[in-house]
């Protein structure tokens, strides 16, 4: 991951817009080229940090990846809340209505790299200009439409919105679970949008059949 991206809690958040739009639509070529020469990259797969991950920002940590590739690999967290920020709030400080909302949508720290800007994780039932389906049903947006459809009532059936990312340079994520630092497995509702916090790490293993106390040796792989 990028280490010299630390932490930080966002004082305002903002959604990634047009930048996050050009990311994703990368994101996407890159992903389509790479599926086209390999079949072993984990794109929308979850990633579970092993019990001695050394990196104390991911401890216990389960990362969704929308993209990996030979060019790397971007994930976003999605069991790590944010606490002091409602999702109405959000609206207030982005200017969109209703205010109060209709629905909610939950607010994690996606990762330590630009941890200001936000991604929305969702199905893909719903899509705006620039909405990337990275995964069988499965969709990543950056533009605020989509918190302005949540907060009237629509968008998405299930979505969560991510402060900030994880990112991977060329072959490090591919050194890390070497490194016994990750366990994969593929992503589903119930763990992305429906999992408690608090429980999600331990849920994501348990779709592996593994205890935490069995992988002290364990490959870094599913």
């Amino acid at each position: 991951m990028r280490r010299n991206d630390p932490p930080v809690k966002p004082r305002k958040a903002r959604l990634a817009g047009a930048r996050g739009q050009r990311h994703i639509s990368l994101m996407a070529r890159k992903g389509k080229a790479a599926a086209a020469k390999a079949g072993d990259y984990l794109t929308g797969h979850l990633l579970i940090a092993m019990p001695g991950m050394e990196d104390p920002r991911f401890a216990q940590s389960v990362v969704c990846l929308c993209n990996h590739s030979a060019d790397g690999a971007m994930g976003l967290m999605v069991n790590r809340p944010i606490e002091g920020l409602p999702f109405d709030k959000l609206l207030k400080q982005l200017g969109l209505k209703p205010v109060p909302s209709q629905r909610q949508i939950r607010l994690v720290s996606g990762g330590p790299v630009e941890a200001g800007r936000g991604f929305v994780l969702h199905t893909d039932d719903w899509s705006a200009d620039g909405s990337l389906g990275f995964s069988t049903g499965l969709a990543l947006t950056a533009s605020v439409d989509i918190l302005s459809a949540i907060a009237s009532g629509g968008g998405p059936r299930q979505g969560l919105l991510a402060l900030g990312y994880a990112g991977w340079a060329p072959g490090q994520l591919e050194e890390e679970i070497q490194r016994n630092s990750w366990l994969s497995v593929p992503a589903d509702e119930a763990l992305l949008f429906h999992q408690d916090a608090s429980t999600a790490w331990h849920a994501a293993l348990a779709k592996l059949k593994v205890h935490p106390a069995w992988l002290s040796s364990a490959a870094g792989h599913a």
